[in-house]
């Protein structure tokens, strides 16, 4: 089976999934651009907000929780990249599916990937922000885009775990 070119990045239900991507992204930079150069977080240092939330400035130069750091331009280009070829990737499901769940999960895992990239590309890191900690933990820090990558792959993981079952036992 073959696809029309066009047919390879649009599907019935890429308007959901690229306006929210679109959307995630928005947010994202438009968070890290009023925190960065706005609110000047970095000049403030830790600025606590609750008991167990506060507000601080941290450039990951590596994936999630820091993993696979990378300093120089060669390792930031790598992580670009991928950042890249995982958004083709998306985007061709994306154009595949027929689930308003599994195309919104899509659409917030790219939006967050392109803001995480943009940040590699502008910074050379990833601006994170974010940080909860209780009773002796911390978790890492985080952003806009982060969160909206976790709310994805939380989506993909409920379509498969109760959703795509049912479907399948009806075509059954």
């Amino acid at each position: 089976m073959s696809l029309a070119p066009s047919r390879w990045f649009w599907g019935p239900s890429s308007r959901l999934g690229f306006a929210l991507a679109l959307l995630a992204l928005i947010a994202d930079q438009t968070h890290k651009w009023w925190m960065i150069h706005v609110y000047r977080i970095q000049e403030k240092g830790t600025v606590s907000v609750t008991p167990f939330f506060d507000l601080v400035m941290v450039w990951n130069t590596g994936i999630s929780y820091g993993l696979f750091a990378q300093e120089g331009p060669a390792g930031q280009a790598v992580l670009i990249g991928f950042a890249c070829v995982a958004v083709i990737v998306l985007a061709i499901w994306l154009a595949r599916t027929p689930s308003a769940l599994v195309a919104a999960a899509i659409g917030l895992i790219m939006g967050g990937a392109i803001g995480n990239a943009i940040d590699r590309y502008v910074y050379g890191a990833v601006a994170d922000f974010f940080a909860f900690h209780a009773f002796g933990y911390e978790w890492y820090v985080f952003n806009i885009a982060d969160a909206v990558i976790v709310a994805g792959v939380i989506g993909l993981l409920y379509d498969t775990l109760f959703l795509s079952h049912k479907k399948v036992s009806k075509a059954s």
